[in-house]
């Protein structure tokens, strides 16, 4: 299932690029596949970071992802 990756602040810094689509079923899947394409850095990000999938926020990595679905990777924002 094609997905679509937004990356934003420090996980876009880490990630390297603004936006990528992947094949994945799962946030999990997703997840492991873009830290083993853009390494560690990203990887750390991640563990502070939160996801939107389709405008709604989860943590949850069993989370099945939709076909088109859209994952926005948000770390935290200071300021609010």
């Amino acid at each position: 299932m094609t997905v679509t990756v937004r990356y934003f602040a420090g996980a876009r810094a880490a990630a390297g690029v603004d936006t990528e689509t992947r094949e994945a079923g799962s946030l999990a899947e997703l997840v492991g596949q873009i830290v083993d394409d853009h390494g560690e850095r990203l990887e750390r990000v991640l563990t502070a970071c939160s996801f939107l999938v389709d405008g709604t926020q989860t943590r949850d990595r069993a989370l099945v992802l939709a076909p088109g679905a859209v994952v926005d990777v948000l770390p935290p924002f200071a300021g609010g």
